[in-house]
């Protein structure tokens, strides 16, 4: 009797245990989902809104295509372009660029912002990292800007599956698999490969078509990392990065000036330089603890405020490579991209007489830290 009843009740069973797993499935997917909603974002007065797509067809109705923002002055000068979003999990790079997007006033010259260079890695989380999916900056009245933590990487959706060993172009240089979804492995780009490569395809159209004359890739990395709290420069841009680390030094910002490798292909630091002759490239790094291998719980408030436990004992080891006591907070490290770029637009017009860029409504280094992000944004809406 016993036996019969337990083979009765196995239908029951089966059903419920699919009906909790349809249950599971349907919650993950609406949360998965959820990441495909871009950020609402406040371009100051003055930015035209354009897709890269116009700069690449080929890009036009792909998860790739991306907002680009243009603001002119009333004075003829040069051009800068900011770029922020290449690797959505380092998020010091996507606010330099938003704050320069929802800030910016531009008197000489034209000032181009790619907010999310690769739309795709903020429609997902990488796998096993247990990261969240935004974060929040909080504002007076108890309102918060939010925004996304995406992935360092192309969403599998969109570019899938990877090969075990990716073969850049043109240059044939063999590198991990993983390194396709990249997209500072991307450049110049191709349209024969991945989604990808044709958005870094773009980004180089982007940057030869409108002449551009001072280019920024702005990054983070782990504190173990030795390339950190640094700018990473071509040949084409020693001068001017040379003149401007001198001088955040003086402003009591330290920075490390690496020059732009010329064996590791598809970097922005180096193909922008070899395939865009006019522009003087530029990548920067800030210190994100979220992204290290030392870390613990990865949460939003180890996002906000790059405090953890694992890192305090490691700088007592000595063995960062940035300053570090017990945090690393989110507008210190905006605050460097910030105050680094403003002071390379300040000085361009020094190595390039005639292409001056004036750039006004950009906060300091201090009025970041003192304030924080939330109070130079735009306000929630």
């Amino acid at each position: 009797m016993e036996e019969r009843s337990r083979v009765k009740g196995s239908p029951l069973t089966a059903v419920a245990l699919c009906a909790l797993v349809g249950l599971i499935c349907w919650l993950t997917a609406r949360s998965f989902m959820s990441m495909w909603k871009p950020d609402v974002l406040y371009p100051a007065p003055g930015f035209e809104r354009h897709m890269l797509s116009e700069w690449e067809p080929a890009l036009k109705g792909t998860h790739g295509d991306t907002p680009v923002y243009v603001q002119k002055g009333a004075e003829e000068g040069g051009t800068v372009f900011v770029m922020g979003g290449t690797h959505p999990n380092e998020p010091a790079g996507y606010m330099g660029a938003v704050m320069y997007l929802e800030r910016a006033q531009v008197k000489k010259g034209r000032l181009i912002v790619l907010p999310c260079a690769n739309m795709s890695a903020f429609t997902h989380n990488s796998p096993q990292d247990a990261a969240p999916q935004r974060f929040h900056i909080p504002q007076e009245g108890g309102k918060a800007r939010v925004f996304k933590y995406g992935s360092r990487a192309t969403n599998p959706i969109d570019q899938w599956p990877e090969p075990d060993v990716y073969i850049h172009y043109p240059s044939g240089q063999k590198l991990d698999g993983g390194s396709r979804s990249n997209l500072n492995r991307s450049y110049p780009g191709t349209r024969n490969d991945g989604l990808t490569q044709l958005v870094g395809l773009a980004i180089v159209e982007l940057l030869n078509k409108e002449n551009v004359d001072l280019a920024f890739d702005l990054h983070e990395a782990s504190p173990e990392y030795p390339v950190i709290n640094a700018t990473v420069a071509h040949e084409h841009s020693m001068e001017l990065a040379a003149m401007v680390t001198m001088e955040l030094e003086m402003m009591g910002i330290p920075m490390r000036l690496e020059p732009s490798p010329v064996n590791f292909r598809g970097l922005s630091h180096r193909e922008w330089g070899d395939h865009c002759p006019n522009v003087i490239p530029i990548l920067m790094e800030a210190g994100n603890p979220a992204q290290g291998r030392l870390r613990g719980h990865t949460d939003e408030a180890l996002v906000l405020t790059g405090h953890d436990k694992a890192y305090m004992k490691a700088a007592t080891l000595g063995v960062l490579f940035i300053p570090y006591v017990d945090r690393q907070p989110l507008e210190l490290r905006t605050a460097r991209h910030v105050a680094a770029v403003s002071k390379y637009v300040e000085l361009l017009g020094d190595v390039r007489p005639g292409k001056e860029i004036v750039v006004e409504g950009i906060p300091s280094y201090e009025e970041i830290n003192e304030k924080g992000l939330g109070a130079w944004l735009a306000p929630a809406q």
